[in-house]
């Protein structure tokens, strides 16, 4: 399982103009089974994807898809990690 944790590198204003061709990008990724989360961070200075795909290249090869990613106006940080205890109400993992 993957974290991207995805940090702004561009003002606001900027994500803004790119939030319509992101959620479009991420709805075609949940289409694919590719995303099984993902949400905005508080303070709003990036969002969080949570993915189980096969491995970190083909996840890197699909975030290069995304137009945060395209328009160079976020960074993304992948953290591999096996969860080895999940709760009854999390079953998208099993």
């Amino acid at each position: 399982m993957f974290i991207v944790n995805l940090t702004y590198i561009k003002p606001l204003e900027e994500i803004e103009k790119a939030i319509k061709a992101h959620s479009i990008y991420l709805e075609e990724q949940y289409v694919k089974k590719n995303f099984i989360a993902s949400g905005r961070k508080i303070p709003r200075d990036g969002g969080i994807i949570l993915s189980k795909m096969d491995s970190k290249d083909e996840l890197e090869k699909v975030l290069e898809e995304d137009p945060f990613k395209k328009l160079n106006i976020a960074k993304y940080d992948i953290i591999e990690f096996v969860p080895s205890k999940t709760s009854k109400d999390f079953g998208i993992l099993k």
